[in-house]
């Protein structure tokens, strides 16, 4: 029963759907599509009792039942009554129901659980004469309907209760922080890794600790849901006791062996109430022997002195936000001390800082390098992750020590005065198109040489700005590139209202082949952003380019247009956005093709996010131009191509070297060869010199398309791409 693949769906708090997949996945799951606050995947039995035992930022973990539609209540009574109940409740189990989402009839959650709860109940009856309890704690069953429009999902919550609670906990204080988030923040601030090279860990603020002891759990490798008592799988009438006894079995084996660890977590704070229950806690976890809290003031807080030299720590922390203090000076001076002891003391470590004010982060003065936007419950936080440096000092809780003086200069003032130019300019092109992803300064002022994109994300709605700097050439004096950029970095946050630690800075240059790809980072942070009314995953971190190449906006418009009922390829896929439009447009089937594993996940998760899955979407990892070679013995052909490839690429899946100016008119041959009867080929480039071989001219039919696949906002630079429809002659 246990290999049987089955479908679910993990729930976890917004902000950790990414960790929460990889967790998942780490568990044995299968076919894992993230979406906005949970997580569908298929797996045996056992992939979601390790995910209820294992998971650490898991909410709940929800079996699928029953999927059908219901117009209004009765259809719903009547589609939850046909379900064969007396396969999950065994007599005189006891019964909790749940309703979620929106329904055109239905719209009381209240109302709605009970008609599920009558459907059970009619269901019973019917085929056992009996009827369960309703037990609103603890029940042995807990079964949850989820509308979406006037589609139901019918499913067993196999947590029972939020997973969060893992029974280590008593009394908290005002406003507890979630065990699930305190492990999504030590997971994202990258702990576990640091843990195992025995790094200190300090919550200088740990109230009931927390932190503390979701660090110290995970240090020890102990399963976060060992010392649970209650699951709601426990009273299923299918539950695996056999299964469930040797997964705990399993996870008392790595607790054991997580014991040889020699990390050091510690939590002070001023209130000795918070701190005796801090001790409780750890020891209610079993993880006391790793842990220390004493009484003390956030001023006096500092390393351990025997601590090697020149090993990092984390410094994790929570600060008061108004809701825990009596007014918001008391909170914003929590966060000024904090700030100030980390410089003075911390050099060296990684912070981390939670903060439910995000306007009290800049209190710390210090730059935080990434922030992210979680939820505690109700409430939206900031994650303000920082490397204490020198350079990570702000000045005036804006900039950087040394650069805010600069935007004052005559430099400074002429691009500020031009950037403000451009956003008054494309502000209601912007509007009317609903562009939330644009250009807005692009080397105009050429001894400023950056391309400035803006770039709206969902969830949070906030702006980001992403800068590229070109290259200054070698006989540019270094001082005077810095303070050009220095110029710009100055200027940018009071110009366009976006703070600093939302703008993230890359410098192009001339790379070596092959690398105009290279990954830059291991932050793997990813936000959606909208264009044409499509969804796509960006990353502003990791890589030289986001995941979506701006210019090639109304390119993929046209291929929209193009679309319907084709047989569609996409060569160098890059991450799909492309294959996204195409499908929109109605394509019957897409075919997505690259040699990078990594972006070719990132493709199937656009076109996933976007509703776009299934056997008509494939996706390929190969050499595009072997690939080529070998697609013309096949049978398959394409009425719609898009070849966008690099302009050089030499890697190591690769045959030999690909030189674009030298091998485009042997890819635009393979991929005709492909085409059925007055089929298409879109060839883009963004070769700058690039010139198409006479050869492709006299032998297909060639439009050059290039000016009206220029967007707006790329006007000031028509060179950007080369665009070409490309045609069989008649």
């Amino acid at each position: 029963m246990n290999a049987v693949p089955r479908k679910f769906l993990a729930s976890a708090p917004r902000g950790f759907g990414d960790l929460l997949a990889q967790e998942l996945v780490a568990c044995g799951a299968a076919d894992s599509r993230e979406r906005s606050g949970d997580v569908a995947f298929t797996g045996s039995l056992e992939v979601a009792y390790r995910a209820c035992l294992w998971s650490r930022v898991a909410n709940r973990v929800f079996l699928d039942v029953a999927q059908f539609d219901a117009v209004d209540a009765e259809t719903f009574l009547a589609g939850v009554t046909r379900i064969d109940w007396a396969t999950h409740l065994r007599p005189g189990a006891t019964l909790a129901c749940d309703f979620t989402g929106r329904h055109p009839a239905i719209t009381h959650t209240h109302f709605g659980a009970l008609k599920l709860k009558d459907g059970i109940v009619d269901s019973l009856r019917a085929s056992t004469g009996e009827r369960p309890d309703i037990a609103l704690e603890r029940p042995d069953v807990r079964v949850h309907a989820h509308a979406h429009g006037t589609r139901i999902t019918v499913s067993l919550d196999l947590s029972g209760e939020s997973l969060h609670r893992r029974g280590y906990r008593g009394a908290a204080g005002e406003a507890p922080l979630k065990e699930n988030v305190a492990a999504g923040v030590l997971m994202r601030t990258q702990w576990p890794q640091m843990a195992a090279g025995d790094a200190e860990f300090l919550d200088p603020l740990c109230g009931s600790g927390t932190f503390c002891v979701e660090a110290a759990l995970i240090a020890a490798d102990r399963a976060p849901g060992l010392t649970r008592e209650y699951f709601g799988f426990l009273g299923w009438r299918g539950h695996d006791a056999q299964l469930w006894t040797r997964l705990l079995e399993e996870a008392h084996v790595r607790a054991t062996k997580g014991e040889t660890t020699t990390v050091t977590v510690r939590g002070t704070d001023r209130d000795a109430t918070a701190i005796r229950g801090a001790r409780e806690n750890a020891a209610r976890a079993g993880v006391e022997r790793w842990v220390s809290f004493q009484t003390g003031n956030l001023v006096d807080v500092a390393p351990l002195p025997e601590r090697p030299a020149g090993r990092a720590g984390l410094l994790c922390a929570n600060p008061p936000y108004g809701v825990r203090l009596e007014n918001d000076e008391a909170a914003r001076l929590v966060h000024r001390e904090l700030g100030t002891v980390l410089r003075e003391r911390f050099q060296g470590w990684n912070a981390a800082v939670l903060t439910g004010a995000p306007e009290l982060g800049r209190e710390l003065g210090l730059r935080a390098y990434r922030t992210h936007a979680v939820w505690n419950g109700g409430i939206e936080c900031r994650l303000l992750r920082i490397k204490v440096e020198a350079e990570s000092a702000r000045e005036g809780g804006t900039l950087g020590k040394g650069i805010a003086h600069l935007k004052d200069t005559p430099g400074a003032q002429m691009f500020a005065n031009r950037l403000a130019k451009n956003l008054k300019h494309l502000r209601s092109w912007t509007q009317r198109e609903r562009i939330t992803c644009y250009r807005v300064y692009d080397a105009d002022m050429p001894e400023y040489a950056f391309a400035i994109d803006a770039y709206r994300t969902l969830e949070p709605d906030t702006l980001w700005l992403y800068v590229s700097e070109y290259a200054a050439p070698a006989e540019i004096e270094l001082d005077a590139v810095r303070k050009r950029r220095g110029e710009v970095l100055a200027s940018l946050p009071h110009t366009t209202g976006v703070p600093v630690e939302r703008i993230q800075v890359r410098t192009r240059r001339r790379t070596k082949r092959g690398e105009q790809y290279g990954k830059l980072d291991e932050q793997s942070e990813f936000y959606q952003v909208m264009e044409g009314g499509l969804k796509f995953r960006v990353n502003f971190e990791d890589y030289l380019d986001t995941g979506i190449f701006l210019d090639h906006r109304l390119t993929r418009a046209r291929l929209r247009q193009a679309a319907r009922g084709k047989n569609f390829l996409n060569l160098f896929a890059y991450t799909g956005t492309a294959s996204v439009y195409a499908a929109d447009g109605g394509a019957a089937r897409t075919t997505t093709l690259d040699m990078s594993r990594t972006y070719l996940e990132w493709a199937q998760r656009n076109l996933s996010i976007n509703g776009f899955h299934g056997a008509a979407h494939r996706f390929v990892q190969a050499d595009c131009r072997e690939w080529l070679k070998e697609a013309r013995a096949g049978a398959e052909r394409f009425d719609l191509v898009f070849l966008d490839p690099p302009t050089f690429s030499n890697s190591k899946r690769m045959e030999g070297v690909l030189d674009l100016e030298r091998d485009h008119g042997e890819l635009i041959a393979g991929c005709a060869d492909l085409l059925t009867p007055g089929g298409l080929i879109v060839f883009s480039t963004n070769a700058q010199k690039f010139r198409l071989d006479e050869a492709v001219a006299q032998r297909f039919e060639v439009r050059d398309v290039s000016a009206s696949t220029l967007p707006k906002d790329f006007e000031r630079n028509p060179r950007i791409h080369k665009c070409y429809e490309v045609r069989a002659r008649p």
